[in-house]
């Protein structure tokens, strides 16, 4: 966002438009509005959210999220294990979408521990929270959270989950930022994403889709207070799995 004298000469010396008949400066209020825009990095993720803008499209998505044969592709109780959560934990589902993964963390972590399911969209919470009822997941909570922050509790996380969503972030700076203040000392951040590459996704569209292949995605996120202690392959050509801890 750039702001210009230009714009309404009034800012800097006679009012105009809205300005009229007011003060030649702006409000407190509308001053500290505009530094907080200013201060907010540009949105990277246009392409991947273009078709997450509606509700019909989110149905559309949801569709997919939910179908019974994404198992067989996404291994989700090898995934699980290979994020090493243990009974007791607090996972945290970070885009969980309809909720897909909340049935094996909730069994992982059993009785004594706690899943959170967050997300950005009330249809998609909506969906997951039913899932959760249908399935008795008793141990799982949900939380609404923004572009710019996951809203989980403070200090409370023991592992965060982001699958399938870190291309998703419009701004993963500030994300990073959410997920590190909920993260426990020792908490793990596990990313499972699409590589950058033709194969990676039906109809070359990881090219396009997906914003940094694996090497960039991890200095990105080691830029921001993290640092890789685990990589691997999850599905052949497709997608991999990244295991940071806190620095």
């Amino acid at each position: 966002m750039k702001f210009s004298a230009l714009d309404c000469p009034g800012m800097r010396s006679a009012p105009c438009g809205a300005w009229a008949g007011r003060e030649a400066y702006p409000t407190k209020t509308l001053v500290l509005a505009l530094l907080a825009a200013l201060s907010l990095p540009a949105q990277v993720a246009t392409q991947a959210n273009s078709g997450y803008q509606t509700e019909q499209q989110r149905k559309a998505v949801a569709n997919g999220l939910a179908d019974p044969a994404r198992d067989e592709k996404q291994k989700p109780m090898e995934l699980v294990r290979a994020m090493g959560v243990q009974p007791g934990m607090t996972v945290a589902d970070v885009g969980t979408g309809v909720g897909y993964m909340l049935p094996f963390l909730s069994r992982r972590v059993g009785p004594e521990g706690k899943v959170i399911g967050e997300d950005i969209f009330d249809d998609f919470l909506a969906s997951a929270k039913a899932h959760a009822a249908e399935t008795k997941l008793a141990n799982v909570t949900f939380v609404k959270g923004t572009e710019t922050d996951p809203m989980l509790p403070e200090g409370a996380v023991d592992i965060v989950l982001v699958l399938d969503v870190y291309h998703h972030f419009d701004y993963p700076e500030k994300m990073l930022a959410g997920i590190y203040k909920a993260l426990k000392p020792d908490g793990r951040l596990v990313i499972v994403e699409y590589y950058k590459r033709a194969e990676a996704m039906p109809g070359n569209r990881a090219l396009t889709h997906i914003r940094l292949d694996m090497p960039d995605v991890i200095k990105e996120i080691e830029a921001n207070r993290f640092h890789l202690i685990a990589e691997k392959e999850h599905i052949p050509n497709s997608q991999y799995v990244l295991i940071l801890r806190k620095n």
